[in-house]
Formats: structure tokens, sequence, C-alpha cells
């Protein structure tokens, strides 16, 4: 999930002790991924309504990484990533969850992100029967959220995770109510089950320019993958691109509609956008929806940038 994957923030930088002390908690979070297995639960928070999942995390003697989250009540979702790879998904829940930003991308360089984000120790807090203590993440821009990270104090893993808009209002909550770092993590508990769909990740080198690509984009965020899946009701194969500043995270999704009679959409729940915009190309039409957890007018504005491979603004 994002908070799994927090940028170190390191450099030469002269910054006043408490943004060098949450530096330095980033650096243990960071450190922690890389070398401590868990298992645990976790509750989900968004827009008054809650979930519960299940999250196994094993770390290999070679350093790579496993890693299987469950959703424990409503409807089924499941994923399983290896190796930081997306291995397979259940359910348009689970997508969602990706795309919006649970699944972390890989961090940007160190400088480059404290350009969009300014770092505060906040004090201490108490999670799962376990001592924290509290980092602000704020914003710089209007086109990202800041954040506020509980991180475990013996073992760095972050706690909880509190997603605020600019007025400081709670958008999203991770939070843990169980966490297991000393158990041996069962195997079968790693494994996906068979409602988990295959995901293809294609190679991010240069795809942008070969197939799709964004005209404008926040300051600072990048490409970080591209996947490929097939639509469970159109049977179509969707591409969809991912981007992150290190922190923060959005993906594009990209459907041929093939005749389909679609209207352009946009919601909102929570901090969670969606804009859909259709678009005609060579090769027909097709549906780009930007989701993920950033400000509306700035999904409207990527969306309306998107073009296909040579194709140039009018």
């Amino acid at each position: 999930m994002r908070f799994f994957s927090l940028l170190l923030l390191g450099g030469s930088l002269v910054m006043p002790a408490h943004a060098a002390d949450a530096q330095n908690w980033l650096s243990r979070l960071l450190k922690a991924e890389r070398q401590q297995s868990f298992q645990g639960i976790f509750v989900y928070e968004r827009n008054g309504s809650f979930s519960t999942h299940a999250i196994w995390h094993l770390v290999g003697q070679n350093g790579g990484a496993r890693e299987r989250l469950l959703k424990l009540d409503g409807s089924p979702a499941e994923m399983l990533r290896v190796d930081g790879r997306l291995r397979c998904v259940s359910s348009a829940s689970a997508d969602q969850l990706i795309a919006g930003g649970a699944w972390p991308p890989r961090p940007l360089d160190p400088q480059e992100l404290t350009n969009w984000y300014e770092l505060r120790m906040v004090g201490e807090s108490r999670v799962a029967g376990r001592t924290a203590v509290v980092l602000a993440i704020l914003a710089r821009d209007q086109y990202r959220y800041g954040f506020e990270l509980h991180l475990d104090r013996e073992t760095a893993l972050p706690l909880k995770s509190l997603l605020l808009n600019e007025k400081g209002q709670l958008l999203e909550r991770f939070q843990f109510t169980q966490l297991d770092t000393s158990t041996t993590l069962a195997k079968e508990k790693l494994e996906p089950g068979p409602a988990c769909r295959p995901v293809k990740v294609l190679d991010a080198e240069g795809a942008e320019q070969d197939s799709w690509r964004s005209e404008w984009l926040p300051p600072g965020f990048t490409l970080r993958s591209v996947h490929a899946q097939s639509s469970p009701i159109s049977g179509e194969t969707v591409t969809y691109l991912m981007y992150g500043d290190g922190l923060a995270r959005f993906s594009v999704f990209i459907e041929p509609l093939r005749g389909v009679p679609v209207e352009d959409a946009r919601s909102q729940v929570g901090p969670t956008v969606a804009v859909s915009k259709r678009m005609a190309t060579a090769d027909g039409d097709v549906m780009i929806t930007v989701i993920g957890e950033i400000p509306l007018g700035t999904a409207e504005r990527i969306a309306l940038s998107m073009r296909a491979g040579g194709e140039k603004a009018d």
C-alpha cells in the first residue's frame, strides 16, 4: 500500500531539526520495508465507510518481498505483488484500490520530492497497542494532498496513515488494529486465491512514447509503470499507466470503445476522483479515465492532456 513505500528523503539540504528527524524516520521506514516481515489487520476508511483487510508481507533472504492483501468484509478483493511487481488482482474494488493510491510506485529522487512536500515531526501516538511517532507531510501546491504518518517506534513500520486536504480535513485513513512482526508467516497465506486475475506489467521505459503520453502532468509526477489487463465487462485489453511523485499517485486507463455509446463523467468518493473523457483516435474512439487520490481539477486536466502515439494537441 501507499504507506508501505514512502521515499527516503536524504541529501545535503540544510533543514530545521524537526525536518531532519522526519527524514531519519522515513529512512528507517524504507529499511524496515526491505528487511522486516510482518502480518496484520488494518481498517480502511473513506467517505465515512470502513473496510477491513489482512496483509502478509514476507521478505526473502535475497531482499525480495512477497505481499498479499485480502479484504475481510463486503465484496471479496485480493491483490498480490512480488518484488514490487503487481502479479494479480481480483474485483473492480481491488482495481480501484490500486489505481487510487493504495499500491506504491517507486520513489523519485530525494531532492525532487522535497520540492513538493514539507516534512514535520508532530509528536507521539499509540496505535494497535504500539507506541508511534507522528510525521506530517504537507503538500506545497494545489495538485496533491498532504499526509499524517504514524510510524511504529520499535520497527518504523507505518501503523496509521491519514490523507488530508488543504484544510487539514480527513479524506482517507489506513490504520492497523493488529500487527505481528515476530511470527513466522505461513506459506499458504502468501498464495493468491483462484479469483485473483494475472496482471501483465509492461516495460515503462519508452512505453509512453510508443503508445500513450500525457502532454501535461503536475510538477514532480512521472510515469512509473504500464499495465495491461482484460476488461471483465467488454473483454477488451485495457491499458493503464501509473504515475507518481514518490508519494502520491494516480492511474490513467485507456479502453477501446468499439462503437459502445458512453458519455464523459466525473465523480469523487472521499479522496478518490474518477474523470472519464471520450477521445477519438486513428484506431477508433477510446475512453480515457483518470483515477487517483488527487484533486478533481488536477485529474480533469490530466485526462484532457492524454494523446495517442504521435498525436498532437489541436
